[in-house]
């Protein structure tokens, strides 16, 4: 299994209005891969939001959400379970 962390900043004001994009429009496009099984939205109040998805193999990247809406483009890492 692979989990992709995806995190951006929101333009002040705009972390709702780019919570409803990814919900919306970015996770649909990447939710009817075979290879996913699950994806998290996590927000701060710093205006951040992060999403957390797990795949089988092959991650799909998000689409890059509309510029008015962050303050930088978003930066995405890929992590593999430890056994331990």
């Amino acid at each position: 299994m692979i989990v992709r962390m995806w995190e951006v900043k929101a333009e002040p004001l705009r972390l709702p209005e780019l919570v409803a994009w990814v919900c919306d429009t970015a996770l649909p496009e990447i939710e009817h891969s075979p290879l996913h099984l699950a994806s998290e939205v996590f927000s701060s109040a710093d205006d951040r939001m992060v999403v957390v998805s797990k795949w089988r193999s092959s991650p799909l990247s998000l689409p890059d959400p509309p510029l008015r809406l962050v303050t930088r483009a978003p930066h995405s890492w890929d992590f593999t379970q430890v056994d331990r």
